[in-house]
């Protein structure tokens, strides 16, 4: 869904904390503490991420990526 953001004009305009949330098994507080410990800004939208931070959110959220 976060590379969606490269093809996709809603995607693009959509905040990444929305995004978190409408994933399986990631709630309000999980998408935060996400967030936060990828210095993610609250008001961050997904065009926005830095390919640093996409590439740290991909890793967190795929599990044969390392993710903890």
């Amino acid at each position: 869904m976060i590379d969606a953001g490269e093809s996709s004009e809603v995607v693009a305009k959509t905040r990444v904390s929305a995004v978190l949330e409408s994933l399986p098994g990631i709630g309000k507080v999980r998408a935060e503490k996400l967030m936060r410990e990828l210095n993610i800004s609250e008001s961050r939208r997904v065009r926005g991420l830095g390919d640093n931070q996409r590439r740290a959110l991909l890793a967190e959220l795929d599990p044969g990526q390392g993710a903890r």
